[in-house]
């Protein structure tokens, strides 16, 4: 019936602290009374200060516990929103709460007054460090009147923005995401905690909506940092020149955490650099609402190192390679995310 084939459709799409470096300067030696003689000092540019990303800590989380349709089996689901800690059974949109810049692919769908919700990002204790995020790629399966009708799959997914919520549609997952938010600092790189579970094999899978198909190419996860400085005409088309940029892929299960990891994060035009891959080229695929309240196409332009950016976008993923690829079972833990100046 039609309103199964709209349901299904949907379905796939649903499967502040700061820190700072002490500064070693010879003023700081000499305020503390140190000879310095055999003291390495730094440099006024070499001293780094940090700074914790607003409930980058991940230990506050908001709790939705939703009852899915009858038609769908009537069960009821967990979605975990980095937010204030609190709860709600209510199947309504989430918006962004108590300051929080975060957003997670944990969704709420409700085509035609039918709820269905995916769940691919979790609060995880971690011990010694109150909690953290843990995001995982699986396959979602849909039973409408008690039967598997499909399988999507689903990577975790947490990033800077807001979730479009509720879902309606399978169509285009990006153009649910209202990525990146405001953002004028420069910082020299991103540094968090992270774990990974890496399957490792030699090939991914793409499921949503139809067939299965394989990907070639080894699963991993990554962090995609881009800072942009935006601007919007007058019919509310949104364009950017790409400011700064860090992609970084983990290909590699670690046994344990590994903290305070630092990646630099490169400025202006690096596509002569040897580090330089496809990933990291300006791009249209990444949507953000505009000032008529409309999401949109981020139409990335030119490369300029020396420009002030408006906006950054931070995502991390449990799976690379777009929407409904990845390995079932690749996960990657994650934990106070800062930046570094």
């Amino acid at each position: 019936m039609k309103i199964k084939n709209i349901v299904l459709s949907t379905i796939a799409f649903a499967a502040t602290g700061a820190a700072y470096a002490i500064p070693f300067t010879t003023e700081t030696l000499d305020a503390m009374g140190v000879d310095y003689a055999y003291t390495n000092i730094l440099a006024p540019e070499q001293i780094e200060s940090e700074e914790l990303l607003p409930y980058g800590n991940f230990d506050k989380w908001y709790v939705r516990n939703i009852t899915e349709s009858k038609l769908l089996g009537g069960g009821t689901k967990t979605l975990y929103e980095v937010a204030p800690n609190g709860s709600t059974s209510e199947a309504k949109a989430y918006v962004n709460m108590g300051g929080s810049p975060w957003a997670t692919s944990n969704v709420l769908a409700k085509p035609a007054g039918i709820v269905k919700t995916n769940t691919s990002v979790y609060k995880e204790a971690r011990a010694g460090h109150g909690s953290c995020a843990k995001l995982y790629t699986h396959l979602e399966s849909v039973k409408v009147l008690g039967m598997v009708d499909i399988e999507v799959l689903a990577a975790g997914s947490l990033f800077l923005g807001q979730m479009m919520e509720p879902v309606n549609s399978a169509k285009n997952p990006y153009s649910k995401m209202n990525l990146g938010i405001k953002f004028t600092k420069r910082p020299k790189a991103i540094e968090f905690d992270y774990k990974t579970k890496i399957v490792g094999t030699s090939t991914r899978i793409k499921k949503g909506v139809g067939s299965r198909t394989t990907v070639a190419g080894m699963d991993k996860a990554e962090c995609v940092l881009f800072l942009q400085k935006r601007w919007e005409d007058e019919k509310g088309n949104i364009y950017a020149t790409r400011v700064g940029t860090m992609v970084q892929r983990f290909d590699k299960s670690t046994a344990n955490w590994v903290n305070n990891a630092k990646f630099t994060i490169h400025y202006g035009d690096i596509t002569k650099q040897s580090f330089y891959n496809s990933d990291m080229a300006l791009n249209s695929t990444r949507y953000a609402k505009n000032s008529k309240g409309k999401l949109v196409p981020v139409q990335e332009k030119n490369w300029d190192g020396n420009a002030t950016p408006t906006h950054i976008n931070l995502q991390f993923s449990s799976s690379h390679g777009g929407a409904y690829v990845g390995t079932v079972g690749n996960t990657l833990w994650l934990d106070n995310v800062r930046m570094v100046y």
